[in-house]
């Protein structure tokens, strides 16, 4: 019975095995749009030695993470322009493979400049790692070695390596093939591409040294939108589109000025429909007009504009077939590796630019504009609605053919919340994760010998709050943030970064106590919200009694409090705690987020 028991057990909690979808759930998606271009003559023949395996498969299947290594490794073999390098493992134990791709026998001519591609961060979202595949063997075998002549590749197959491995029908619904799809966190249920401000994931500390190694002057971040339909199949975003949004703004220029419209020519030359990333205001009826907001530290565009390192935001479109999607990604990495080595000056002038700047006033969040700024042709496809006894409302389903293009209104943001820049921040020795961090980031700092005692300026929380679980984190806000001068000495080991450097304003994002993206607001000093010590009210009753009689300010804003605030005056623990918060023996650490602000005041 036991051995029953447990193969009962076994069988109940196996992972399930590959298998096509049940009938039920095929065919739930729209239509897709009838589509031939010119792209199609990147696909090899059925014959081709070198034929990849989506493709050898009709695109109808992805290979697995060890077909796509091994597949890497027979290129490596049969040609010196590929080296494979390993630079990190998962947390389940898979190596991390990064291809050096160049004519210097697996060395970076340090006169050329780096172009990483990173496929799978979303690793069902996988449409650039069967495109690099094919690029990469067109390179070495099919007479396009010359893509090299002036500029180097990396390329990251599979960032996510955990996730593609945890593969199934079921992984991306709004999606259109493969027929099996990885997942889109990590083995630890990380989103990578939330992960690039905080560094949790080992996978995350592994591209941050890749990128600090090699540097890269362009950065590709190769993913597959959902969302409504269109007829667009491929978009893309990076800060300074259209000259928005960009802390490095010399860079966004040559993006948007020299990169872009390389891309948008060859993708339309081959037959494809390029536009900006597309976020609709309203999702049933995407031509009133689409969100262009500002990207934030968490995400690869705008981590890579606050280290002064272009970076590029590819989605093609999910409901696209995936022989589509896959060429549509083959033309834009080539088209992006030929106009890097054709504005190759233009771009290290502008990285060069980049990092000499030193803003004095630093933007952490941004709010909406309620009225459109600009507008962008936007190609539909037609709709129609439907009553749905599921959800007891009109339901959109699209038809899968092309309406009439119009001009849909963008919308923008504003800067909200903006901070002048300090001369540096102090972070106390017992934040070693921080430090951490920090060093990780390649932020320059200080670190103390000996202890220092410096005037800074420290940040209180009112009210603040612990918010659900994010990202393998409890994120903290507050209600507002009081900032005072205080003196405080640091014991050795603590840090003194100075925001005079190339990072500087990459390191106020993280250390500021009210950017969104800070390590506060991830939830590193969860310490602070917890009182450790109290006065018992035999204690201080009598003493505020006292208090009341020797300060009449104080009693006067005591009685304004009670009349004020009815819960406050019928609840005496909350009496007498406003009385104790008023005296020396109130912890001063309590709710003061530690990381000190020096500042010429």
């Amino acid at each position: 019975m036991r051995a029953l028991a447990l193969a009962l057990a076994a069988a109940l909690f196996a992972a399930p095995a590959a298998a096509q979808p049940e009938a039920r759930f095929a065919d739930i998606l729209p239509p897709a749009p009838a589509w031939r271009g010119a792209s199609e003559r990147l696909v090899a023949p059925a014959n081709h030695p070198w034929i990849t395996p989506a493709e050898k498969a009709g695109f109808r299947t992805t290979p697995s993470y060890a077909e796509t290594l091994d597949y890497l490794r027979r290129l490596a073999a049969a040609s010196d322009l590929i080296r494979l390098e390993r630079f990190g493992d998962t947390p389940e134990g898979r190596e991390l493979v990064v291809a050096v791709v160049s004519k210097d026998k697996g060395r970076l001519d340090p006169k050329k400049p780096v172009v990483l591609a990173q496929a799978g961060i979303h690793s069902g979202e996988i449409d650039g790692k069967d495109a690099g595949l094919m690029l990469l063997r067109d390179i070495t075998q099919r007479g396009k070695a010359d893509l090299l002549d002036s500029v180097n590749l990396l390329f990251v197959p599979v960032f996510n390596a955990d996730g593609h491995e945890n593969t199934s029908p079921y992984s991306r619904p709004n999606q259109r093939g493969p027929e099996s799809q990885g997942f889109r966190t990590t083995a630890q249920n990380l989103n990578l591409n939330r992960d690039y401000a905080k560094l949790d994931a080992p996978e995350m500390q592994a591209m941050l040294a890749l990128i600090g190694r090699y540097d890269p002057d362009l950065y590709l971040d190769l993913h597959v939108t959902d969302g409504v339909d269109y007829v667009h199949d491929i978009t893309f975003s990076f800060p300074g589109w259209g000259g928005r949004y960009a802390r490095s703004p010399r860079s966004g220029a040559w993006l948007d000025k020299a990169l872009r419209p390389a891309i948008e020519q060859a993708l339309s030359r081959n037959g494809h429909f390029p536009a900006p990333y597309l976020d609709p205001i309203d999702p049933r009826a995407p031509e009133k007009g689409f969100a262009v907001g500002a990207d934030t530290a968490r995400f690869s565009t705008g981590f890579g504009d606050l280290r002064r390192m272009p970076t590029v935001l590819v989605e093609t479109h999910s409901l696209k077939p995936y022989r589509q999607r896959v060429l549509g990604t083959y033309v834009l990495l080539e088209a992006t590796l030929r106009a890097t080595a054709a504005g190759a000056a233009e771009l290290e002038a502008a990285r060069s630019a980049d990092r000499t700047l030193r803003p004095d006033r630093v933007v952490l969040s941004w709010k909406p504009l309620a009225q459109p700024v600009d507008r962008i042709l936007f190609r539909p496809v037609r709709r129609e609605t439907w009553r749905s006894g599921a959800s007891g409302r009109e339901e959109v389903r699209w038809l899968g053919r092309p309406g009439e293009p119009v001009q849909a209104p963008v919308f923008v943001s504003e800067p909200d919340v903006v901070v002048q820049r300090p001369a540096a921040y102090w972070v106390p020795a017992h934040k070693s994760e921080v430090i951490d961090r920090l060093r990780r980031h390649g932020v320059s700092f200080e670190i103390l010998r000996a202890p220092r005692t410096v005037d800074v300026e420290l940040t209180r929380l009112v009210a603040p709050k612990q918010e659900p679980a994010m990202e393998g984190r409890f994120p903290v806000g507050a209600q507002d943030y009081v900032a005072a001068r205080r003196r405080v000495t640091y014991a050795p080991g603590s840090v003194r970064v100075p925001t005079d450097q190339p990072l500087g304003e990459l390191a106020s994002i993280l250390l500021e106590a009210r950017s969104p993206d800070s390590f506060l607001a991830w939830g590193f000093f969860p310490e602070i919200l917890q009182r450790t010590e109290y006065m018992e009210g035999y204690v201080i009753a009598p003493l505020a009694e006292r208090m009341l009689k020797d300060d009449p300010k104080l009693a006067a804003e005591f009685r304004a409090r009670l009349a004020a605030d009815p819960a406050f005056a019928a609840d005496g623990d909350a009496r007498l705690r406003w009385f104790y918060e008023k005296t020396p023996y109130f912890d001063p650490r309590y709710l003061v987020y530690p990381v000190g602000r020096e500042t010429a005041g």
